[in-house]
Protein backbone atom coordinates (compact mmCIF):
# COMPACT_ATOMS: atom_id res chain seq x y z
CA UNK A 1 0.00 0.00 0.00
CA UNK A 2 1.33 3.21 -0.89
CA UNK A 3 2.48 5.78 1.99
CA UNK A 4 -0.42 8.37 0.77
CA UNK A 5 -3.10 5.87 0.52
CA UNK A 6 -1.89 4.37 4.25
CA UNK A 7 -1.99 7.62 5.85
CA UNK A 8 -5.18 8.49 4.30
CA UNK A 9 -6.88 5.33 5.70
CA UNK A 10 -5.28 5.56 9.39
CA UNK A 11 -6.50 9.47 9.10
CA UNK A 12 -10.14 7.85 8.40
CA UNK A 13 -9.61 5.80 11.47
CA UNK A 14 -8.69 8.46 13.31
CA UNK A 15 -11.43 10.49 12.52
CA UNK A 16 -13.83 7.31 13.10
CA UNK A 17 -12.44 7.35 16.71
CA UNK A 18 -13.17 10.96 17.24
CA UNK A 19 -16.73 11.05 15.42
CA UNK A 20 -17.56 8.31 18.76
CA UNK A 21 -15.55 10.28 21.06
CA UNK A 22 -17.90 13.14 20.46
CA UNK A 23 -20.64 11.00 19.94
CA UNK A 24 -20.56 9.12 23.78
CA UNK A 25 -19.94 12.83 25.30
CA UNK A 26 -23.37 14.35 23.76
CA UNK A 27 -24.54 10.39 24.82
CA UNK A 28 -23.50 11.70 28.15
CA UNK A 29 -25.33 14.90 28.03
CA UNK A 30 -28.66 13.10 27.14
CA UNK A 31 -28.27 10.81 30.04
CA UNK A 32 -27.26 13.37 31.67
CA UNK A 33 -30.12 16.23 30.74
CA UNK A 34 -33.24 13.48 31.08
CA UNK A 35 -32.07 11.39 33.77
CA UNK A 36 -29.71 12.78 36.06
CA UNK A 37 -30.36 16.53 36.43
CA UNK A 38 -33.59 17.18 34.21
CA UNK A 39 -35.36 20.45 34.91
CA UNK A 40 -31.96 22.86 34.55
CA UNK A 41 -31.43 25.60 31.65
CA UNK A 42 -29.99 25.20 29.04
CA UNK A 43 -26.83 27.33 30.67
CA UNK A 44 -26.28 24.57 33.52
CA UNK A 45 -25.73 21.88 30.70
CA UNK A 46 -23.45 23.95 28.90
CA UNK A 47 -21.32 25.15 31.77
CA UNK A 48 -21.24 21.26 32.71
CA UNK A 49 -20.34 19.71 29.53
CA UNK A 50 -17.18 22.28 29.75
CA UNK A 51 -15.92 20.38 33.31
CA UNK A 52 -17.75 16.75 31.94
CA UNK A 53 -16.22 16.26 28.06
CA UNK A 54 -12.72 16.29 29.27
CA UNK A 55 -13.43 13.40 31.37
CA UNK A 56 -15.71 11.71 29.14
CA UNK A 57 -13.01 11.76 26.56
CA UNK A 58 -10.83 10.17 28.97
CA UNK A 59 -13.58 7.19 29.95
CA UNK A 60 -14.65 6.75 26.37
CA UNK A 61 -11.45 7.76 24.69
CA UNK A 62 -9.35 4.89 25.98
CA UNK A 63 -11.65 1.58 24.74
CA UNK A 64 -11.90 3.41 21.33
CA UNK A 65 -8.60 3.98 20.53
CA UNK A 66 -7.75 0.36 22.11
CA UNK A 67 -9.78 -0.69 19.87
CA UNK A 68 -8.62 1.34 16.77
CA UNK A 69 -5.00 0.42 17.78
CA UNK A 70 -5.91 -3.04 17.72
CA UNK A 71 -7.87 -2.60 14.39
CA UNK A 72 -5.00 -1.06 12.75
CA UNK A 73 -2.08 -3.08 13.70
CA UNK A 74 -3.99 -6.19 11.72
CA UNK A 75 -3.37 -4.40 8.72
CA UNK A 76 0.10 -4.87 8.28
CA UNK A 77 3.37 -7.36 10.20
CA UNK A 78 4.45 -6.18 13.57
CA UNK A 79 6.35 -3.22 13.72
CA UNK A 80 4.20 -1.60 10.71
CA UNK A 81 1.31 -2.46 12.50
CA UNK A 82 2.28 -0.68 15.98
CA UNK A 83 3.48 2.12 13.97
CA UNK A 84 0.20 2.73 12.46
CA UNK A 85 -1.40 2.75 16.00
CA UNK A 86 0.95 5.20 16.89
CA UNK A 87 0.25 7.15 13.63
CA UNK A 88 -4.06 6.73 14.34
CA UNK A 89 -2.99 8.35 17.83
CA UNK A 90 -0.67 11.48 16.42
CA UNK A 91 -3.12 12.47 13.71
CA UNK A 92 -6.02 12.20 16.76
CA UNK A 93 -4.05 13.97 19.05
CA UNK A 94 -2.92 16.75 16.25
CA UNK A 95 -6.45 17.04 15.40
CA UNK A 96 -8.00 17.21 18.80
CA UNK A 97 -4.97 20.10 19.61
CA UNK A 98 -5.56 21.94 16.93
CA UNK A 99 -9.43 22.19 17.64
CA UNK A 100 -8.19 23.23 21.84
CA UNK A 101 -6.00 25.93 20.04
CA UNK A 102 -8.49 27.39 18.27
CA UNK A 103 -11.40 27.67 21.08
CA UNK A 104 -8.94 28.91 23.56
CA UNK A 105 -7.79 26.63 25.25
CA UNK A 106 -7.19 27.24 29.11
CA UNK A 107 -4.44 25.73 31.70
CA UNK A 108 -6.80 23.24 33.20
CA UNK A 109 -7.95 22.26 29.49
CA UNK A 110 -4.60 21.85 28.58
CA UNK A 111 -3.92 19.55 31.79
CA UNK A 112 -6.66 17.66 30.97
CA UNK A 113 -5.12 17.09 27.74
CA UNK A 114 -2.18 15.68 28.72
CA UNK A 115 -3.93 13.36 30.32
CA UNK A 116 -6.28 12.64 27.76
CA UNK A 117 -3.76 11.68 25.48
CA UNK A 118 -1.28 9.74 27.40
CA UNK A 119 -4.24 6.98 28.39
CA UNK A 120 -5.35 7.06 24.53
CA UNK A 121 -1.76 6.52 23.65
CA UNK A 122 -0.76 3.91 26.28
CA UNK A 123 -4.57 2.50 24.82
CA UNK A 124 -3.52 2.58 21.24
CA UNK A 125 -0.43 1.03 21.34
CA UNK A 126 -1.41 -1.65 24.29
CA UNK A 127 -4.35 -2.44 21.63
CA UNK A 128 -2.03 -2.87 18.85
CA UNK A 129 0.16 -5.23 21.17
CA UNK A 130 -2.49 -7.32 21.66
CA UNK A 131 -3.07 -7.85 18.41
CA UNK A 132 0.79 -8.53 17.37
CA UNK A 133 1.01 -11.19 20.43
CA UNK A 134 3.92 -13.43 19.20
CA UNK A 135 2.63 -16.72 17.63
CA UNK A 136 -0.30 -14.94 16.54
CA UNK A 137 -1.69 -15.15 12.92
CA UNK A 138 -0.71 -12.14 11.13
CA UNK A 139 -1.09 -12.21 8.49
CA UNK A 140 -4.27 -10.19 7.94
CA UNK A 141 -5.31 -8.10 4.43
CA UNK A 142 -4.49 -4.69 3.87
CA UNK A 143 -7.82 -2.47 4.35
CA UNK A 144 -8.03 -2.08 0.46
CA UNK A 145 -8.09 -5.81 -0.55
CA UNK A 146 -10.14 -8.81 -0.06
CA UNK A 147 -10.07 -12.28 0.12
CA UNK A 148 -11.81 -14.84 -2.54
Amino acid sequence: MKTLQKTAWLTGVALLVMAANIAASVLYMVVYGHLIAPGHPPQHYQDHIQSAGPICSIVAGIPLMFAAGYWVAGWWHRSPGLRAAWTVWGIYAALDLAILLASGMSLTIAGWFVASFATKLMAAVCGARMRLRPGQDLAAESPTTTSS
